[in-house]
């Protein structure tokens, strides 16, 4: 169960990158505005807090990446367990207020993560 707890941590943080990647440089660009459903110009006018909400994402990966390499293993583990719980609550917040889909693809992964940690 750590091995899937670490596997899933490092899943989360994945994809908090490529959310980073997606909403600081590929916003206003063919993948970004389809991804997001945006019109260029709604794209244009928002991509100041597109990156803002990249450059947060980008701050969970890390501290998800920084709780796995952690020296000692065992604080190591409640990091993770911090930053997954925060990465749970924006996932449903998000899901609740934007789009439905966003609590499964966010906050879906995270919480298999917490739970793998919990039980290992």
């Amino acid at each position: 169960m750590k091995i899937l707890g670490m596997v899933l941590v490092l899943l989360v943080a994945l994809e908090h990158i490529y959310f980073l990647y997606l909403e600081m440089f590929l916003w206003t660009r063919p993948k970004g505005l389809k991804t997001f459903g945006n019109t260029a110009e709604h794209a244009e006018a928002s991509k100041v807090l597109a990156a803002n909400q990249g450059l947060y994402n980008g701050f969970l990966a890390a501290g998800l990446l920084w709780g796995l390499i952690y020296p000692n293993a065992v604080a190591g583990v409640h990091v993770q367990m911090f930053f997954l719980a925060c990465v749970v609550v924006a996932g449903i917040y998000g899901g609740l207020t934007v789009k439905m889909r966003i609590m499964y693809l966010q906050a879906g992964p995270a919480l298999l993560g917490l739970l793998a940690l919990l039980l290992a």
